[in-house]
């Protein structure tokens, strides 16, 4: 057998080249390239091989580490996982800074590949510069923090690992089921040795996606029960568009007469003007979704986590006689709070269910109040995102003036705060893939760094990132990225003078207000900060609106714009959309010495009661 001489770094690079994926009969790189930070953990021995490697696998430069790999992220959440990319940092801080962004993957089941660099293999100077050292374990790095938010972790301290991890990492990145991501801690003096690796395991390799068909017995169980349901609804999660399945369950829900509703990953999936089409579900769901899920009697579930948002905490579905079908390719999500698991790809999964339906339709009358509750629902939300004389709009009247001026092409990307609850109600999304949100970690700091993965992933789609203030000044830096790389944002940036939405949920709670809105904090001076000078610092056109109108004429400019630009508006801290929603599970305090948590605590134990007397979770 042939052997090829090369330090580890050059073999990792190498066989990360040699990763192909097929999408609609191209053949592409599985990996878009390589983002990284150096530092003296990963710059002589990675950094020598990306130089190398050029073009066959870019490497591009961001400003933050947690924020790079959030691009790498959103990256692939873009491309239905079917793309990825890498991050590399070096050890100490920029190691660490990837911690939430793996959280961020792995809880929303997407590919991200990070190979931190580690410690000396040979210890021969420890303790090297920003090494942690255990007093009990020698074994142990930072990276090893790393491993609770990966679903595969490795330590590379001999040139050799590679040949046993990169196939184990192959496998986890590509796996529809097991899907997430995977840490290669580097330790710098292995990535630097050579070592003479066999020929064939540079050889190019082909990806293709499973698509698990279900078994027999499950199918022909779930089957029996829909086809008695005489009040079913279908909950849509993100796996439907991961599994590129969303024509196949639009086609599903009309000819079936099934209502379906959307979970924040499984937004866009239908388009709004779908029949069956009731929008979101939940805690920040809308009035005709959370209706019809009270009374539904069974539940089919496809590709979602079924998360505490999505279940009105394990209240919304109310049905004494209520069953749950969990379609999910992961057996993890598929057998939760009593659900028959249905365990397939979700394009595979609904394909084989809807062949082993027969002609079964929902009642008619299930269907119809399916159909006024929705158009009952559009016209109370429109009410929210009209155009209002107050002084400070309302993030729905944001909401509004950008659904009145987008394209079907368009595509918005939140994350946390108040907009994701107003974006997963009012929303009207496009095309399929049109609405990103991150909203299973719900991170603060993602909006922009992630509007960059996508725009990478749609150079021709408009890119419009939605933002609070709060967000903003958590992490804003891939705003000079997003310049450098001639990738356009559109960025709106709400500012309501703090986290407004954690506002909100303090005063509901009973608490007073505190430490949530700049005036609330304690404070000798309260900062004027001016975001329009800031983002043109970083190189934005950046513009301050007054009004909705302005706002409009700012999105239209801002199309034109030869680069990102930023609209900054002055936004209500107090309003949001009170129609819709459903009760969210928040302890409050048992003991207090105020009047108002002690009402708070009352209303929330008769909620705990009222959960308690539902059918099992």
């Amino acid at each position: 057998m042939k052997m090829i001489r090369l330090t580890a770094a050059q073999a990792l690079v190498r066989y990360l080249a040699a990763q192909f994926i097929e999408i609609d009969g191209e053949k592409l790189p599985l990996f878009a390239g390589v983002w990284a930070i150096f530092g003296h953990g990963n710059v002589a021995g990675i950094g020598e091989a990306l130089h190398a490697a050029g073009d066959t696998l870019p490497t591009f430069r961001a400003h933050n580490e947690q924020a790079m790999a959030h691009s790498a992220t959103a990256y692939a959440k873009a491309m239905r996982r079917q793309r990825m990319m890498a991050v590399t940092t070096s050890i100490g801080p920029g190691a660490t800074n990837l911690v939430t962004a793996a959280a961020v993957a792995h809880v929303n089941r997407l590919p991200l590949l990070l190979i931190p660099g580690d410690v000396f293999a040979n210890r021969a100077p420890d303790p090297v510069l920003q090494q942690v050292e255990d007093f009990g374990d020698g074994t142990i790095s930072a990276n090893d923090c790393l491993r609770p938010v990966s679903r595969y972790f490795d330590r590379i301290s001999r040139p050799e690992h590679l040949l046993t991890a990169l196939p184990r990492a192959m496998n986890v990145l590509t796996d529809p089921a097991n899907c997430g991501p995977v840490t290669l801690a580097f330790c710098q003096d292995t990535q630097s040795e050579a070592y003479d690796y066999p020929e064939p395991f540079f050889a190019p390799r082909l990806h293709r996606i499973m698509r698990m068909p279900p078994e027999a017995e499950s199918l022909a169980q779930a089957a029996a029960l829909l086809a008695k349901a005489k009040k079913p609804i279908i909950v849509i999660g993100g796996g439907v568009l991961y599994s590129q399945a969303e024509a196949q369950l639009a086609d599903f829900a009309q000819r079936r007469g099934i209502p379906a509703m959307e979970t924040q990953a499984g937004k866009s999936a239908l388009p709004t003007d779908h029949s069956m089409n009731m929008g979101a579900v939940g805690v920040t769901g809308t009035g005709a979704a959370n209706t019809m899920a009270e009374a539904a009697d069974l539940v089919l579930a496809v590709g979602t986590r079924l998360a505490d948002f999505t279940t009105g905490s394990w209240a919304v579905f109310k049905n004494p006689d209520r069953n749950i079908i969990a379609l999910n390719v992961q057996a993890y999500d598929s057998i939760k709070h009593g659900a028959l698991p249905l365990i397939a790809d979700a394009k595979a999964g609904l394909a084989a269910l809807d062949a082993a339906l027969g002609t079964y339709q929902a009642p008619q009358t299930w269907t119809s109040s399916a159909k006024a509750q929705k158009q009952a629902w559009l016209e109370c939300a429109a009410s929210y995102t009209n155009a209002g004389n107050q002084a400070l709009p309302s993030d729905a009247q944001v909401l509004g003036a950008l659904m009145r001026k987008s394209r079907p092409s368009d595509i918005v990307v939140s994350a946390a705060g108040g907009l994701p609850g107003e974006m997963h109600k009012l929303w009207q999304a496009g095309a399929p893939m049109g609405y990103h949100m991150e909203y299973g970690y719900s991170t603060m700091g993602y909006e922009i760094a992630g509007g960059l993965g996508v725009k990478m992933a749609n150079p021709h789609r408009d890119v419009f990132v939605l933002i609070g203030d709060g967000s903003y000044l958590m992490m804003n830096s891939e705003i000079a990225t997003s310049v450098m790389m001639d990738r356009k944002l559109i960025i709106l940036l709400n500012d309501n003078g703090g986290f407004g939405c954690i506002n909100r949920l303090q005063a509901a709670t009973g608490g007073a207000p505190f430490n949530n809105l700049l005036v609330d904090s304690r404070h000798e001076v309260l900062p004027a900060v001016d975001f329009v000078a800031h983002a043109r610092s970083l190189g934005a056109i950046a513009v301050k609106v007054d009004t909705l109108a302005e706002l409009e004429a700012a999105i239209d400019e801002a199309r034109k714009a030869p680069r990102t630009s930023v609209i900054v508006m002055d936004t209500d801290a107090a309003k949001s959309t009170d129609a819709g929603g459903f009760w969210w599970d928040v302890a409050v305090p048992e003991v207090s010495t105020r009047d108002a948590v002690k009402a708070a605590r009352k209303d929330y134990e008769a909620k705990l009661a009222e959960r308690a007397a539902l059918p099992s979770t």
